[in-house]
């Protein structure tokens, strides 16, 4: 009988399918970062983790992947992918439009980081390659775990976002140098000073005319090519092109001796400018968490995390080092650079974690005898748990960034407030952007008038030259409050887009003016229900409300009496509420 030939890694694929499927989803319901829920799953199915009882346990050897080795290539993959859509999110005209921030703020950060932690892991012993090395790698930060943070908190258009994700926007392409500089030292050997810049001037070459290969390739023949498939209007296939440029530029760059993550960078890139970028997300979307997942999971699966317990003391140690060197050195670049105080804090401390690349880079000079086994399985694991630590960290970042600048505000004034006045019956709006602005022509149309507030200081000073009565403030100051005369106000309505900081104001009013109405804008049915426990009069969750305005349109396009649409969805706008409520 002819003997069956499995699929190869069949288990390992399942086993990771479970874990993504049934693991992480239960992690996110205990709102733990998906990212770090793959590391710490990783962790556990790895050979360091329940990999360790399979000599006395057989049966284990089916829920755990103990040989790390067979689960490489698709890390590998993972890193491709990843490095695809990173240069798929960024194109040559973005770059150039954030080019200050991007190669000024982001070089200086990784430059002088580098330099830093590079010079103390030489102190602690470390060869000058590998302490060059470890400096590169650390003083990059998780671009998967700020931006995660970011977008979750809706802070990414904030002047910390734009300031983050610069930073961030740089260490990605800082990665290539990175890789190139590895490649040198790993065909040198040590102590050829000569030899290696040489070898790195020639490596340099090398890549130089691979990249403007790859470049003019991509831009004469990519949009064809997709055109080309586009017309067949097969999906599938459509889907086959974009993994056979990612992949296949992949090749090309590793059969040169380049990083394969490098081809894969080069080919989003190219096709970030196209008129093809937006399919190519919407179709490479709902495996991108799978891919990147994987990685994260590899990750975790190559850390021996018993040495955290013969090692606790200096890891604690470096941990906090790293946080105070790379926070010192980022929040004082930001301030440099123009930023608020408070801002300049936030960011050192969101940036201050190791990144992803830092698995990457240390696996590959592990595997190059550039670095001593022991020093890269110690700087593995503190770049994981400074990973780990990233939440909170950004946690603290925040309320010392929201305590000092309502110190700063504290000192002076508010722009205008001393003009006010005796006001009565007026609405006093928290949060004048977009929705608060059109309930200020709302008003302003039926002869109410109100008062704005914002912490957007370039959009107060353009809508105050328009004579809107809007002041730089934070609504959540009771002194500010005192000032607006919200003792006569007819009501206070809650626009800001924070969530954190719109139950602030919902407190500080609820606890000084109970008798004030105040209305509220919620992100969803947990934030509205939170702001319902604060005191607030009334909430309207925006998700909820533009399904049913929504709702009412379809109804209407489909035939539906007005009066009969109206009907269904305040039946529904009211279950809604209800349920809120409850």
């Amino acid at each position: 009988m002819e003997e069956h030939v499995g699929i190869p890694f069949l288990r390992e694929i399942v086993v990771f399918l479970i874990a993504a499927a049934i693991i992480v989803p239960a992690f996110h319901r205990l709102r733990i970062s998906p990212v770090l829920g793959y590391l710490a799953i990783g962790a556990l199915i790895g050979p360091y983790g329940l990999g360790l009882l399979v000599e006395t346990a057989p049966w284990i050897s089916y829920a755990v992947i103990a040989d790390i080795e067979g689960i490489r290539p698709l890390a590998e993959l993972g890193v491709i992918f990843l490095l695809f859509v990173i240069g798929l999110e960024l194109s040559f005209e973005r770059l150039w439009a954030m080019r200050r921030l991007v190669f000024g703020l982001g070089s200086l950060q990784v430059l002088l980081s580098a330099i830093v932690i590079g010079a103390v892991a030489w102190a602690w012993g470390n060869s000058p390659r590998a302490a060059v090395i470890i400096g590169a790698c650390l003083a990059l930060s998780s671009t998967a775990i700020v931006m995660q943070l970011l977008i979750e908190r809706r802070r990414l258009g904030t002047p910390l976002g734009r300031a983050s994700f610069s930073v961030l926007l740089f260490q990605d392409l800082a990665v290539v140098p990175i890789l190139f500089m590895l490649g040198v030292f790993g065909t040198q050997t040590e102590g050829g000073m000569a030899a290696a810049a040489l070898g790195f001037a020639l490596a340099l070459l090398q890549a130089a005319a691979v990249i403007a290969a790859i470049y003019l390739v991509g831009r004469i023949a990519f949009r064809p090519f997709f055109q080309f498939v586009a017309r067949a209007g097969a999906r599938g296939m459509f889907m086959a092109a974009i993994l056979l440029v990612a992949i296949g530029a992949s090749a090309i760059t590793g059969y040169f001796g380049l990083s394969m993550a490098l081809g894969a960078f080069l080919a989003g890139l190219l096709l970030a400018g196209s008129e093809f970028r937006h399919e190519i997300e919407v179709d490479i979307e709902p495996f991108r968490g799978l891919l990147l997942g994987l990685f994260f999971m590899t990750v975790g699966m190559g850390i021996d995390y018993r040495a955290i317990i013969g090692q606790a003391l200096w890891i604690g140690l470096s941990l906090a080092g790293l946080f105070a060197i790379k926070g010192l050195i980022a929040g004082g670049l930001t301030r440099a650079f123009g930023f608020p105080r408070h801002v300049a804090i936030e960011a050192g401390l969101l940036l201050g974690q190791g990144g992803e690349f830092a698995f990457v880079v240390i696996g590959l000079a592990l595997s190059l005898g550039l670095v001593t086994l022991d020093a890269g399985h110690f700087m593995l694991i503190v770049a994981a748990l400074s990973m780990v630590l990233t939440p909170p960290v950004a946690a603290i970042g925040r309320r010392l960034a929201i305590r000092l600048e309502r110190d700063q505000e504290a000192r002076r004034e508010p722009e205008g407030l001393a003009a006010i006045g005796d006001i009565e019956g007026h609405v006093v709006i928290a949060g004048f952007g977009r929705v608060g602005q059109m309930l200020g022509r709302i008003l302003d149309r039926e002869e109410i008038p109100y008062l704005g507030f914002d912490l957007n200081g370039p959009s107060i000073g353009r809508l105050r030259a328009d004579g809107l009565p809007v002041f730089y403030g934070d609504a959540s100051r009771t002194a500010l409050l005192r000032q607006a005369h919200v003792e006569t106000a007819s009501a206070i309505v809650v626009t800001i887009d924070d969530p954190e900081a719109s139950e602030h104001v919902v407190r500080a009013v609820r606890r000084h003016w109970p008798a004030v109405p105040v209305y509220a804008r919620a992100r969803d049915r947990q934030h509205a229900k939170r702001l319902l426990a604060l005191g607030a009069t009334d909430v309207v969750p925006e998700t909820t409300e533009a399904s049913l305005q929504l709702g009412f349109q379809i109804l209407n396009g489909l035939g539906v009496p007005e009066e009969v649409s109206l009907k269904r969805i305040d039946i529904e706008r009211q279950a809604a509420m209800d349920g809120v409520r409850r």
